[in-house]
This record gives C-alpha cells, sequence and structure tokens, in this order.
C-alpha cells in the first residue's frame, strides 16, 4: 500500500502536519490535497488542539503543484477547472489561512509555487538557512497562474511584482529581511526550533490568541485582502484560455517532466 500523502501526528496541544511525498519533493498532486482538506476539516473543530505545524518530508517544503497529475487535467472545459481549482487549491488555501488555532509553517530547502502560496497562509514561518522561496508560474508558463496571489500581503509590493515578473527566488536571509519569514535557524536546528515556539504559542489561553488571530485576520480583510483573492482567482483562470497560454505551457510541462 501506498505510504500516507500527509502525516498528522499531535503531540502536547500541538498538532504536526507533514506533506509526505518526499521522493517527489512533495509535490501536491489531487490526493494529497484531499488528505489536506480532510485534516484541516478535523483539525478546525478539535478542542484539544492549540497550534498547527504544516511542514513537508525530506530534503524541500514542497516543489509546488504535481505536474503529471495538472497534465492529466489538460483537456479541462473552463467550467471544469474552476470547479476543481477553486476547491483544491483556492479554498484549502483559505481553509488553512483562517484556521482557527495559530499556523507555523516549517520550511527547508525548496518552497515553490503551490509550496509557497501554502506556506504563505500559515500565521508563521520558521525556516532553515538553505530554505529557497520563489514562484516562477507567471515567468515560466505564460499565464497568471497563482490561484492565491497572496504575494503582496506578505512581501513589499515591489518585491511581489519582481518575484512574479522575473521568476527569481528569495534565499532564507532576505525572507527574514523582507518579513516574509519570522526566524531563520540552521538546517539542523529546524524542528526543535519549531518546536519551541510552538510549545510557547501551545501554553497561551488557547481562545485568547484564537481571538487575536480572528481579529488580525479581519483587519486585513476589511483592508481589501479576502475580495482582491476572490478577484484574482478569476483573471487566473482566464489566463488559462489564452493564445500565449497555449503557446507557451505545452512544451514548458513537457521539459519540465521530463527533467
Amino acid at each position: 500500500m501506498p505510504h500516507d500523502l500527509v502525516t498528522l501526528t499531535v503531540e502536547d496541544g500541538v498538532a504536526y502536519v507533514e506533506l509526505n511525498r518526499p521522493e517527489v519533493r512533495n509535490a501536491q498532486n489531487k490526493a494529497l490535497l484531499v488528505d489536506l482538506e480532510r485534516i484541516f476539516t478535523r483539525l478546525d473543530a478539535d478542542n484539544d488542539v492549540r497550534v498547527v505545524v504544516i511542514g513537508g518530508a525530506g530534503p524541500d517544503f514542497s516543489a509546488g503543484h504535481d505536474l503529471k497529475d495538472a497534465q492529466s487535467r489538460s483537456g479541462f472545459s473552463v467550467e471544469e477547472r474552476f470547479e476543481y481549482e477553486y476547491r483544491l487549491y483556492f479554498n484549502l488555501c483559505i481553509r488553512l489561512l483562517n484556521l482557527r488555532q495559530p499556523t507555523i509553517a516549517r520550511v527547508q530547502g525548496n518552497c515553490i509555487a503551490a509550496g509557497f502560496m501554502i506556506a504563505a497562509m500559515a500565521d508563521l514561518i520558521v525556516c532553515s538557512d538553505d530554505a529557497v522561496f520563489s514562484d516562477p508560474v507567471v515567468h515560466k508558463l505564460g499565464a497568471a497562474g497563482v490561484e492565491v496571489l497572496f504575494h503582496p500581503w506578505v512581501l513589499p509590493v515591489r518585491v511581489a511584482k519582481e518575484l512574479l515578473f522575473t521568476g527569481r527566488s528569495i534565499e532564507a536571509n532576505e525572507a527574514a529581511a523582507l518579513g516574509l519569514a519570522n526566524h531563520v535557524v540552521p538546517r539542523h536546528e529546524l524542528d526543535a526550533a519549531t518546536r519551541e515556539i510552538a510549545t510557547r504559542i501551545a501554553a497561551a489561553p488557547p481562545f485568547a490568541v484564537q481571538m487575536v488571530k480572528r481579529s488580525i485576520n479581519r483587519m486585513q480583510d476589511i483592508a481589501g485582502r479576502g475580495a482582491s483573492l476572490e478577484a484574482h482567482f478569476d483573471t487566473h483562470m482566464l489566463t488559462h484560455f489564452t493564445n500565449e497560454w497555449h503557446d507557451v505551457v505545452g512544451d514548458r510541462i513537457s521539459d519540465a517532466l521530463k527533467r
């Protein structure tokens, strides 16, 4: 039998959720995303869980969406693509963003595209000194292929634009300087450092912490975050049906799969 694509362990009020496809750098296929959806629903209803840590097994946090899985949906209609991606890409991330417990992304190695998207949903990011954040989808695939355009909400606007326009990477220390990451630690200290922060949060009165999180999220939504994310999702869908997308995407995905 295949191993669990997402593992969940709970210890002293801290839930550790781990993407578990290290052999493909935790690429996110449909089965993994469905597992995440199920786990987030379970955790949101669990009064004994005070903090949620999300990480990835192996050398990398996540290489993003599984391209083989995505290629199998190449013939989707607009309606089919919208329904699929709105549920498993957009809504899944919003579920993580609004999970009532505080969340921490534990990031090592590559954190790319959809991997970056999931990490950005967390309330805090603790990363190893070899972590690299990138989102090359717009630059490489000829579409505004960012399902949740969270980048301008977690980075300075000009940095977000450069990241998406050029496809460049942000290394760990720069991520901390920009406010994307809270802490950078040596790789061998990542688990312990994340656990220490999670334990400190878990020791705080849980309802008070949840209400503070709720208020901060609501402040950002009042500033327009929620509406802007919804608006961009429609733009994202539109650009998957342009001539530019069709001219670029076929060869690029085929080449990526070969690599």
